[in-house]
């Protein structure tokens, strides 16, 4: 029942306007947030894609990655939860969940 407040809860769309803003501190504390959330929901790749962005923002963690690396990774995250949503979407549709 949890995984259907998935799409709503605002999560993706906080740290997708924190890339748009390359805001460091909304990138940590929405990353970490995701990641959480993905991880207690039994979604282990989203959950670990925003684990990497959430050490790269990190407080006190030195950058490892470049703005362009930065962008990808959003990307990534970007596509992986529209696809994530879409699949929470038609098994809503079907009923099945």
């Amino acid at each position: 029942k949890h995984i259907r407040k998935f799409p709503g809860n605002g999560i993706a769309e906080r740290l997708f306007t924190a890339a748009e803003k390359a805001d460091a501190a909304e990138l940590f504390e929405a990353a970490h947030a995701m990641k959480g959330i993905c991880a207690n929901l039994g979604l282990g790749g989203l959950s670990e894609a925003a684990s990497e962005i959430a050490e790269e923002f990190r407080p006190g963690n030195v950058r490892q990655l470049s703005y362009d690396e930065v962008k990808a990774k959003i990307q990534t995250i970007r596509e992986m939860y529209g696809s994530t949503v879409e699949v929470i979407r038609k098994y809503e549709g079907s009923q099945l969940l």
